[in-house]
C-alpha cells in the first residue's frame, strides 16, 4: 500500500512507496549557507539516494535557491548567503509500466526522486509542488518486472 499518490501534470498517477526526509542544514556547525555548501548538500542527498536505491534511476528536482542578503551587505568569504528549502526529501515512486508492450500485470516502472521543500508534509495528489508534478516520468523512470 503506497504512502500517497501524486498526479503528474501529464495525468499519470505515481505512488510514493518510501520517503526519507532530513533537515537541509542539519549538522551545519560553522559557516553560513552559500553556493559551495549548498552544492555539496544537494550532491550529498543525491549520492545517498543512489546508494539507498541502486536498482532505481535517480532524478534530482533542482531546488529553489534564495538570496536574502541586502544589496549593501558586506562581502562574504564564500559569496552571498544562498538558502535552500529547509527539508531535503528522497522518495521512491512507482507507477504503471512505461512501455506499451509490457504486460500491465507483470510490469511496473520506478524512479527515485530527490527534492527540497519548505515543510515536512508528505506531498499528495494534485496539491504536490508543481516542480515535483512536472517530472517527465516516461523519460526518467525505468520499467521492471515483478
Amino acid at each position: 500500500m503506497p504512502l500517497t499518490r501524486i498526479t503528474l501534470s501529464t495525468g499519470r498517477s505515481i505512488e510514493l512507496t518510501e520517503l526519507r526526509m532530513s533537515s537541509t542544514y542539519g549538522g551545519l556547525l560553522e559557516g553560513y549557507p552559500c553556493k559551495p555548501i549548498n552544492d555539496m548538500k544537494v550532491s550529498g542527498v543525491r549520492g545517498q539516494a543512489e546508494q539507498a536505491f541502486p536498482s532505481s534511476p535517480v532524478h534530482l528536482v533542482p531546488p529553489r535557491r534564495e538570496y536574502p542578503d541586502q544589496p549593501d551587505s558586506p562581502a562574504r568569504a564564500f559569496g552571498p548567503v544562498e538558502v535552500l528549502p529547509p527539508v531535503a526529501c528522497t522518495g521512491l515512486f512507482r507507477s504503471a509500466a512505461i512501455g506499451p508492450e509490457r504486460n500491465p500485470v507483470l510490469h511496473r516502472s520506478t524512479l527515485t526522486v530527490v527534492w527540497f521543500q519548505d515543510t515536512p508534509d508528505v506531498p499528495s495528489g494534485e496539491e504536490a509542488d508543481l516542480a515535483l508534478r512536472s517530472i517527465d516520468w516516461d523519460e526518467l523512470a525505468q520499467d521492471y518486472e515483478l
